[in-house]
């Protein structure tokens, strides 16, 4: 990353901020509860993988979030088709659907319950993808809402999930990233949602994803199953995804590392079944997540999604990281987390220099075990040496060899990062 791409103390300028404009094609999405990362990730793989007709056919489901002629610009100089370089993408989920009249929405209107983060690093060697909690309270900038021509004030201190709200139906998506960048000095060009319909399209065209599940899961009337290995398809994976109140201690900290536990399994599913290389259930897999999204213009574009599918298909899933941005316990609300910013600087330093790393040993978030049987990826316990600095260039770039990078041992996050990887087999803790 070059300094003039920075502000000062090692945030990017302003310049580099995406603003997210309206949805070209009014489609009301309902929303997501989990899985946007694997969305991002596992379709894109997917999209590349089915050949050039059924990648056309694929792409024309896709909502089109149009940005800025400035953005616009951006995604064409950083050429995210060449996939030299890394790349940053924003998928957000909320518990209302973005783009209902204003009657229809409840009395909060639409919040940003799921965001993720997925990086791609410059090399290709390592996926991070990073859940915010929606209940952190964290500095919200100034948000335009382009329906109603207005703008929100910046707050020092506002719940994360009310990002989306201050934007509007059509201004939402800029206020959620201009948020995210500010936490992380990242640039983000790229942005996505998806709808609550992919999450049980997605498990039923892969035939069910089989999880690990320590105590039986009970929550209310919508959710009830029994410990052991058990396979989730339909609407029972989106309950898994969804649920707060049957694991731990019902909290939002404690549902993300939850959805980790499935991503999780998804992808090793998908490597180890060979699904990467059967066209067929690709194209299945694919379609079911690309009808249910909305991705920018600089995303929604086969080429970029076949380059991009390119990039990541290879990369090891010990190497595909699942983690939390860090928090402490809010000493004013005990239903609130704030930012710890020691452990969030680290990991923002990481990104932003694709330090290779992994999740410290033990680091599993509260919501879930470590598997009876199973041990962390042999990468992950390798002593970590710590790798010198890189440049973390935008898409497109000139860019070091692929492979450079992979040949480093990586360097453990701080343990208040919590997570895992992708390779690591992990149960859900359920409720006592």
């Amino acid at each position: 990353m070059t300094d003039e791409g920075r502000r000062p103390g090692g945030r990017r300028s302003a310049r580099g901020i995406a603003r997210h404009g309206k949805l070209r094609r009014r489609r009301p999405l309902a929303t997501l509860a989990g899985l946007i990362g694997t969305a991002a990730v596992v379709a894109v793989v997917s999209v590349g993988s089915v050949g050039a007709i059924a990648a056309r056919d694929v792409k024309d489901d896709i909502t089109t979030i149009s940005l800025s002629p400035s953005d616009e610009g951006q995604a064409r100089s950083q050429d995210i088709n060449a996939i030299k370089g890394g790349a940053n993408i924003l998928l957000i989920g909320s518990d209302t659907r973005v783009g209902q009249r204003a009657e229809e929405q409840d009395a909060d209107g639409a919040r940003n319950d799921v965001t993720m983060l997925v990086h791609l690093s410059e090399d290709h060697s390592q996926v991070t993808v990073v859940s915010f909690p929606r209940d952190a309270m964290v500095p919200i900038p100034s948000c335009a809402d382009p329906d109603a021509g207005t703008s929100s004030p910046a707050e020092s201190k506002a719940m994360f999930n009310s990002a989306l709200l201050r934007g509007g139906p059509n201004g939402g998506v800029a206020c959620v990233v201009q948020t995210v960048e500010n936490l992380t000095g990242l640039s983000i060009p790229y942005a996505g949602l998806i709808t609550f319909d992919g999450v049980t399209a997605m498990s039923n065209a892969l035939g069910g994803v089989t999880v690990c599940i320590a105590k039986p899961i009970h929550d209310g009337s919508f959710l009830d199953l029994p410990a052991g290995e058990v396979p989730l398809q339909g609407k029972e994976a989106l309950g898994f995804l969804r649920t707060r109140h049957g694991v731990d201690d019902g909290s939002d900290i404690a549902r993300i590392s939850n959805q980790q536990v499935f991503l999780s399994a998804m992808l090793r599913k998908l490597t180890s079944d060979g699904a990467l290389g059967n066209p067929i259930t690709l194209y299945r897999f694919a379609k079911a997540a690309t009808s249910n999204m909305a991705l920018s213009e600089g995303l929604n574009d086969t080429r970029t999604l076949v380059a991009l599918a390119a990039a990541v298909r290879n990369t090891d899933t010990a190497h595909m990281l699942l983690v939390q941005y860090p928090t402490d316990a809010d000493p004013e609300d005990s239903n609130r987390v704030v930012v710890d910013q020691a452990a969030a600087h680290s990991l923002n330093v990481a990104l932003q220099q694709d330090q290779r790393t992994r999740v410290a040993s033990g680091a599993i978030g509260r919501g879930a075990v470590q598997a009876p049987s199973a041990s962390r990826a042999p990468a992950a316990e390798r002593p970590a040496d710590t790798p010198s600095p890189s440049s973390s260039r935008a898409a497109g770039q000139a860019s070091r060899s692929p492979g450079t990078a992979a040949t480093r041992k990586p360097t453990a996050l701080p343990s208040t990062i919590t997570g895992q990887s992708a390779a690591e087999q992990t149960c859900s803790k359920g409720t006592d």
